[in-house]
């Protein structure tokens, strides 16, 4: 793989957790590029007044470079790919990068409010942050209506083999993320169901870019926020020196993408 010439060695900072799968996508894309980093393991919920001026509306991940500091994931790596070019993570043709485009935009939109709004973090970081339980009206639904509809969408559109364009894109990296997280609470998709999907996100998750990340994932997923940083310092997580989270959650509007 052929990394781009421009980039300088330096790592780039990044702020935000590796259980976000906009955090994810992000280093995915940071990897393939060859771009080294070091990462402020907070998530947005924790961060403090600071996150808060350079995030103004509390997302993760935020990228702070030689040259710019950035939030929200779809800015950010569309950020990489003009500095980077080489290898590029979104097709040539206009007409296939319009279509990467929009599948990372429905990655970042309804099945972030289907599969970690109203699955994953209701399930798993309400209690944990706020102690409020489940809300299993809420569950239900994305459970028997909404993560069906979105399977069934994804089961129409990913490849049979392979990635959507040939080499891996955002496309692939951005629909891939969010399943990620669903390993970490047991759900399987139905391979009777939607056997093309169950076969794309596992060919996607096994690229290196994923690959690379399972320990320090793994090492956070039953940790509380607080004990983040101790915890990946163990598994030799490339950390920043400081940090701008806080031992108390606070609300956001706005936390994701």
């Amino acid at each position: 793989m052929n990394v781009d010439q421009s980039y300088n060695g330096k790592p780039v900072k990044i702020i935000g957790s590796f259980l976000s799968p906009y955090v994810r996508k992000t280093l995915v894309v940071m990897d393939i590029k060859g771009i080294a980093y070091q990462i402020d393991p907070i998530i947005a919920f924790m961060g403090n007044d600071e996150f808060t001026r350079i995030s103004p509306v509390r997302r993760i991940p935020v990228l702070i470079d030689d040259e710019v500091t950035l939030s929200d994931s779809t800015i950010v790596c569309e950020y990489l790919e003009d500095r980077y070019p080489s290898p590029a993570v979104y097709p040539k043709s206009p007409a296939d990068r319009a279509q990467a485009r929009w599948l990372e935009e429905y990655a970042d939109t309804r099945m972030q409010e289907v599969l970690m709004v109203h699955y994953f973090n209701n399930q798993i970081l309400n209690p944990m942050l706020w102690n409020e339980a489940p809300d299993t009206t809420i569950l239900d639904r994305a459970t028997n209506e909404e993560i069906p509809q979105v399977l069934d969408y994804l089961e129409g559109e990913v490849p049979a083999d392979g990635y959507f364009f040939d080499e891996i894109s955002i496309a692939d990296i951005s629909i891939a993320s969010f399943f990620r997280n669903q390993q970490f609470i047991g759900f399987k998709i139905d391979t009777n169901l939607w056997p093309k999907t169950a076969a794309f996100i596992d060919r996607v998750l096994e690229h290196d870019g994923f690959k690379k990340l399972h320990p320090y994932e793994e090492a956070i997923a039953s940790a509380m926020p607080i004990e983040h940083r101790d915890a990946l310092q163990a598994v030799g997580c490339p950390l920043t020196p400081d940090t701008l989270g806080t031992d108390t959650p606070r609300r956001g509007w706005m936390v994701y993408k």
